[in-house]
C-alpha cells in the first residue's frame, strides 16, 4: 500500500534545555510559545538565539519548544562547514561525542560541549501507519520524491513510530534543495529490497562488485 508522505524542510534550529535557556534568559524565563509547529506539542518560541562556530555565527536561529533535557543544534552540512564546526550525522537526541558551539543572547554567552548535529533524515507516523506501510521503529527505508526534472530517491531514511506523531518526513535545507518542488512536497515509500533494513553500503559496494539487482 502507498501512503503520500509529506516531506517538510526542517531549517536550522535550537533545542534548549531549560538550565541554558535560563543562563542566556535570566532565571525563572520559560518559551514565549509563537507558532504551534506540524507535530504535535511541538511549536515556535519568541526567543532567538546566535550560534557561534571558530569560523562564524548565525544570528537569530529559531528555538523549538519544549524544552529538552538536553541542548540540541541542529545544521545542515552546509552550515556546520560555514561556522567550521564538524558535521555529524545523528538522530535526534543521540549528541554524545557530537561537537560543541556557543550559544548567544545579547552580552551572555554558553559553550555547549556537544549537541550539534546534522539531523539524519526520518519519517515520523503513528503505529496505524507504520502497519499500512508495514514497517517498524527505526527501519531504514527508501523513499521516492516526484518533481519536474528533478525527482529523487532517498536513501537511509529513518522510520520513526509513535501515537503522539503525525505523517512527515523530515529533510534539512541542503536535502531539501536537491530536488525542485512544488508547495506541498509528497513521497512515497520505496520497497528496493526484501529486507526492511538492507544496507545501504552493502548494496553500494555488491553493485561495485558486479551483482546485477
Amino acid at each position: 500500500m502507498s501512503i503520500r508522505i509529506p516531506i517538510e524542510i526542517s531549517a536550522r534550529h535550537i533545542h534548549v534545555s531549560q538550565e541554558d535557556f535560563e543562563v542566556l534568559f535570566g532565571k525563572g524565563r520559560t518559551l514565549t510559545r509563537k507558532k504551534d509547529l506540524s507535530q504535535p506539542g511541538q511549536y515556535l518560541a519568541e526567543e532567538r538565539i546566535t550560534i557561534r562556530g571558530p569560523r562564524g555565527s548565525f544570528e537569530n536561529v529559531a528555538v523549538l519548544g519544549p524544552f529538552r533535557k538536553q541542548t540540541q543544534v541542529e545544521l545542515s552540512i552546509t552550515d556546520t562547514k560555514k561556522i567550521g564546526v564538524p558535521h555529524v550525522i545523528r538522530q535526534s537526541g543521540d549528541i554524545a561525542g557530537t561537537p560543541g558551539c556557543t550559544l548567544v543572547n545579547g552580552d551572555i554567552s554558553i559553550d555547549i560541549t556537544e549537541g550539534v548535529i546534522a539531523a539524519k533524515r526520518h519519517i515520523h507516523m503513528t503505529p496505524r501507519e507504520a502497519t499500512l506501510l508495514q514497517v517498524e521503529d527505526n527501519d531504514i527505508v527508501f523513499v521516492l520524491t516526484t518533481s519536474y526534472e528533478r525527482s529523487l530517491i532517498y536513501a537511509d531514511v529513518v522510520v520513526r513510530v509513535s501515537p503522539d506523531f503525525r505523517l512527515a518526513m523530515h529533510v534539512d535545507t541542503d536535502e531539501a534543495n536537491a530536488f525542485a518542488s512544488d508547495t506541498e512536497p509528497f513521497g512515497v515509500l520505496l520497497k528496493l529490497f526484501d529486507s526492511k533494513r538492507y544496507s545501504m553500503d552493502k548494496w553500494v559496494n555488491e553493485v561495485l562488485e558486479g551483482i546485477k539487482r
